[in-house]
């Protein structure tokens, strides 16, 4: 990038009376957006207003997958912003929003099940994504035990008369099995499980490919809070476990706030995309004025008291 070349003071500490955050041009009305305290660069802006605040990680870092002025919606119509996010190793992201946000179809766009509008999907190569739909979508009802259910993860280029080969998938199987804790449960039929549970045998299904991103739509739609608490308590242990991304759309935006690192809140009717670091948006003035405040109090129960940022750095609009 052409421009003045720039460095930050490193030897005295920050005046705490001064702002946070310090933006310097560097070239053609762009600037960087500087944390002082932490001494790093943390977003990339423009003058011009109708580009979106950029996060420095998404040039900065090799994502699995990259969202750049991403436009979703249909018949040519879209129904929000353009969004550009970045998807790394190790984050949960929750996405949430009220009814007919777009939040499914912003997931159906990433994976390319519907054609997005405009903008640019950015995957590395060969990136295993393992997805669980929408219950609606899947008939829970069939009649199969949930080891075959499960099986059928791993189906797709599994050479039955390769020994070798079989013993790995097998391996897959169990070890997906063992984390998401059905084993004690697959021979039993699916259709006789609670939602819990089939839940969870649609998620070892989908770890068995062994995915870099886990993506998952309304997950625990179906539960009730206890349970709703522990698969996102089992979500965040696999995030762990898997070195995973995890990508997921949530109803409850109190819930997914007690183990989402990175948040994507849209708001159709106000054409808002908020997103970034979980205790950012948390404190975000859009955010309680139109999602309230119960996410940072969540939030604040993770990390202690948020400061209220002076500026706005999370919001695309």
């Amino acid at each position: 990038m052409n421009g003045a070349e720039w460095s930050l003071p490193i030897g005295d500490p920050v005046n705490e009376q001064d702002s946070r955050r310090l933006s310097l041009i560097i070239d053609n009305g762009i600037s960087l957006i500087i944390d002082k305290r932490e001494r790093k660069v943390i977003a990339i802006d423009s003058f011009n207003h109708s580009r979106p605040r950029i996060p420095v990680s998404f040039f900065m870092t090799n994502p699995l997958m990259s969202l750049n002025g991403f436009e979703i919606g249909y018949s040519g119509r879209t129904i929000l912003p353009p969004i550009t996010v970045a998807f790394e190793r190790g984050q949960l992201w929750g996405i949430a929003g009220s009814n007919g946000s777009g939040k499914s179809t912003l997931l159906k766009s990433m994976l390319g099940l519907h054609s997005p509008i405009g903008g640019k999907s950015i995957r590395q190569p060969e990136l295993r994504i393992g997805y669980i739909p929408q219950r609606t979508s899947v008939d829970l009802t069939i009649p199969a035990r949930a080891i075959d259910v499960i099986r059928g993860g791993a189906s797709r280029g599994w050479a039955f008369l390769n020994p070798l080969d079989f013993r790995q998938q097998q391996d897959k199987i169990e070890r997906a099995m063992e984390q998401t804790r059905v084993s004690d449960i697959s021979h039993c039929q699916l259709a006789e499980l609670s939602e819990g549970q089939k839940q969870r045998v649609l998620m070892a299904r989908a770890l068995v490919c062994d995915p870099q991103i886990l993506v998952l739509d309304e997950p625990t739609s179906a539960m009730d809070h206890h349970t709703e608490l522990e698969m996102l308590q089992l979500l965040d242990t696999l995030r762990h476990e898997r070195d995973l991304a995890v990508v997921l759309v949530s109803h409850n935006l109190m819930g997914m706030a007690t183990v989402a690192t990175h948040a994507l809140l849209l708001d159709r009717e106000h054409q808002l995309i908020i997103q970034g670091d979980i205790r950012e948006v948390a404190v975000h003035h859009e955010v309680h004025e139109h999602f309230g405040r119960l996410m940072r109090s969540a939030v604040e129960e993770r990390f202690g008291p948020l400061p209220d940022p002076e500026h706005c750095h999370a919001c695309d609009h």
